[in-house]
């Protein structure tokens, strides 16, 4: 055996075996807080990706690590690489490697055992250290408590359990593991990040979610034309950070899904994917034109017929119909591609739009359209999400309109009614690179007057 070999099978970054142990998998095991006066008073968090070694003006908060996980991997591979950084912070709450319901059981188990590694190394090296603690389903509860003293301060969050947007909460979920927790650690404190379920119990201390955000951070104006902040000598500018830092959060635990899809209250037009068998539901856009949306026997919307052409004649008659799909993971209302219906194919007329079958009755509902500013797009993210289900898109911007909807896999823009304009893209980041006049979509893209859109 060579020397090198030798250090190689003996070293800790690869056995990883150091640290005193608990349970059937001799998970390392986190000391218990060492508590100061007014630790806890008003606290706020920071992102471990926002931390930086030159940050002076958020030291007095925790770093926190409900990221997706690809942002925070360094700290398992490398683990001196950012003890330094870390150290300048009030405290660091353990690495919340993710705990989905579809994992393999296998990779649940390590990265519980990565959460208390690094955890028990940082606390090892002088920092102050609060365990993370996450969970799958109930039978992860012989492995995703242990590594923690009982007694001990403890951190979770309810972010990726909450209802928000087009998604149900996964409360059940949650508490089920919360109470657990109780049970095996009783812990001294609870740091909840996001709000708590009214039925959590024990000594919360709530951290409010938007103020610990990057719109609450301490940030220099470098640009008059565009917003931006500063942490360290790095500029970030505003529409390129919304969609991961105010959305990409929710990940760590609950389903890799996320929850199911339900209708957002503060979008009128969602209301018309579900209702009665039988039902026919009819929402007169904002841009002028008219939707239905039949109700099949589940009591979600089977099909939608739009009357209009989207300003894309070349591809929409006026009208045509849209088959709904919602064998997704979230049973998100998906639209499939258009139904058309030709002067020669269809030389009487497109095809009644009623329901048949022997439904009890058919019920006939008017569903209140999108304010034009119910339809903005507030994140990047939020037209990603449309691009991905298929939705249609009218929008406004320096007095042009431009048109988008996806066909045979590309998704099409192009000047309202000019199909010489037309540019067809892979992806929807492909997409935003696309100049609506002299600015890119994504430059633009939360300030767009969106006229019309279908999902």
């Amino acid at each position: 055996m060579t020397e090198e070999n030798y250090h190689y099978r003996t070293s800790q970054s690869l056995l990883r075996n150091q640290f005193p142990g608990s349970g059937r998998w001799n998970i390392p095991v986190i000391p218990k807080f060492p508590e100061r006066p007014g630790d806890f008073d008003d606290l706020l968090l920071i992102g471990f990706d926002k931390t930086n070694i030159e940050d002076q003006n958020h030291l007095d908060r925790m770093v926190h690590f409900f990221l997706y996980d690809y942002r925070f991997e360094r700290v398992w591979k490398t683990p001196d690489a950012d003890l330094e950084r870390l150290s300048r912070y009030r405290a660091a709450l353990s690495p919340d490697f993710s705990m989905y319901l579809e994992m393999s059981p296998v990779l649940q188990l390590y990265n519980v055992f990565r959460n208390r590694w690094c955890g028990a190394y940082w606390a090892s090296k002088g920092m102050r250290v609060i365990p993370t603690v996450n969970w799958g389903d109930e039978s992860t509860f012989e492995f995703c408590f242990e590594g923690i003293e009982k007694g001990s301060v403890v951190a979770v969050s309810t972010y990726m359990a909450s209802e928000h947007g087009n998604r149900q909460d996964q409360k059940e979920w949650f508490l089920a593991g919360y109470d657990e927790m109780l049970r095996r650690i009783e812990p001294e404190k609870i740091i909840c990040y996001n709000t708590p379920f009214p039925e959590m119990r024990g000594d919360i201390i709530y951290v409010d979610y938007d103020r610990s955000s990057w719109k609450f951070m301490s940030y220099d104006r470098e640009r008059e034309d565009l917003e931006a902040y500063k942490i360290g000598g790095q500029v970030m500018l505003e529409h390129d950070t919304i969609a991961p830092y105010m959305v990409g959060v929710s990940k760590g635990g609950g389903s890799a899904y996320g929850g199911k899809w339900r209708p957002n209250p503060d979008k009128p037009e969602d209301a018309r994917y579900l209702g009665e068998p039988g039902e026919i539901k009819t929402t007169f856009l904002k841009s002028g034109y008219r939707v239905d949306a039949k109700i099949g026997q589940d009591g979600r919307a089977e099909m939608e017929r739009h009357y209009t052409d989207h300003n894309q004649p070349w591809a929409h008659t006026n009208p045509h119909d849209h088959p709904i799909k919602w064998d997704n993971p979230i049973q998100h209302p998906d639209p499939q591609p258009p139904i058309n219906y030709s002067e020669d194919q269809f030389p009487d007329g497109p095809p009644e739009f009623k329901n048949y079958g022997g439904y009890a009755s058919m019920k006939h509902t008017i569903v209140p359209s999108n304010s034009i500013e119910q339809n903005r797009f507030a994140t990047i993210s939020a037209f990603k999400d449309c691009m991905r289900w298929h939705g249609e898109v009218e929008l406004l911007w320096n007095g042009i309109e431009y048109s988008i909807t996806p066909r045979s896999g590309k998704l099409c823009i192009s000047h309202s009614g000019l199909q010489e304009t037309e540019q067809k893209f892979d992806t929807a980041d492909a997409l935003l690179e696309y100049m609506v006049g002299e600015d890119r979509l994504r430059d633009v893209i939360t300030k767009v007057t969106v006229l019309s859109r279908t999902i």
